[in-house]
């Protein structure tokens, strides 16, 4: 199969695939097909080149995004390593819908949480079952303000969360996270962030034990207390180590200092 035809294969199924394309530069024309999970198909021209065009590109992939992007003809980045370097322009253009944040509870960290998410290229959902809380007027940087339960958002929707996606929950309401929790353990969705002190949240494991959510596999979904510890107090901060536990979860890595590891920064 070509690479022609692969690429016309994974856009017509709606599976996620980039086209890579020197435009600029050596060796315009050169396409170089990223496929996640599998090797990439072509080459710009270099092997070390293909290497760091492959990781950028899954990762315009997993925000939803094409781009132009500059580098030296080894696939040096760093502005210190490309000066006096002939460059190329790759255009890296995208086949993937961005990836989706749901976010129940219309509180004050939720506003600074869909902005840092909209940053990050998610479309974002609010959903809140209070009329006055839930509006468009407070949360106009999300894509979608539900004024609803969240068992109806999963039922109509849940099977469209993967593992590029995240449900954040950040209500301490029984009547309202229980069910927010039992409908994101339903979806296959990569991240489920839940808010609350560790007090708070041996109380609502109580609670999802009553709903008959008891297994460990499951539970050990939960990310709660949510977000990476930071120090964080404002909502926005709160936000950020939110977003980094969520990009950390999505990579495997863990959150040390760069500093403090050794070796390539990038596996």
């Amino acid at each position: 199969m070509t690479l022609s035809d692969r690429l016309s294969e994974r856009v017509r199924s709606g599976d996620p695939v980039a086209l890579a394309t020197v435009i600029e530069g050596e060796g315009v024309g050169n396409h170089l097909l990223i496929i996640p999970g599998e090797d990439s198909d072509g080459s710009l021209g270099h092997p070390d080149l293909d290497r760091v065009v492959h990781r950028d590109g899954l990762a315009e992939l997993e925000a939803g995004r094409s781009g132009i992007r500059t580098y030296g003809p080894e696939g040096q980045t760093t502005p210190e390593d490309l000066e006096g370097t002939p460059t190329v322009r790759v255009f890296v253009e995208s086949w993937a819908p961005p990836p989706q944040m749901w976010i129940f509870g219309a509180v004050d960290f939720t506003a600074a949480l869909a902005r840092v998410a909209k940053i990050l290229g998610y479309r974002v959902l609010v959903c809140d079952a209070r009329e006055i809380f839930a509006t468009g007027r407070r949360f106009p940087m999300a894509d979608e303000v539900r004024v609803t339960w969240p068992s109806p958002v999963f039922d109509e929707r849940g099977e469209t969360l993967g593992p590029r996606d995240a449900v954040c929950i950040l209500t301490h309401d029984p009547k309202f996270d229980v069910p927010a929790v039992q409908g994101a353990l339903a979806t296959r969705v990569g991240y489920i962030g839940v808010m609350g002190s560790r007090t708070t949240h041996e109380r609502r494991l109580e609670r999802l034990a009553e709903a008959g959510i008891t297994s460990n596999e499951e539970l050990e979904r939960l990310m709660s207390p949510i977000g990476l510890d930071l120090g964080a107090r404002t909502p926005e901060e709160t936000a950020i180590s939110i977003c980094a536990e969520i990009i950390a979860n999505r990579t495997g890595r863990t959150a040390s200092r760069l500093r403090s590891g050794s070796g390539p920064i990038h596996p």
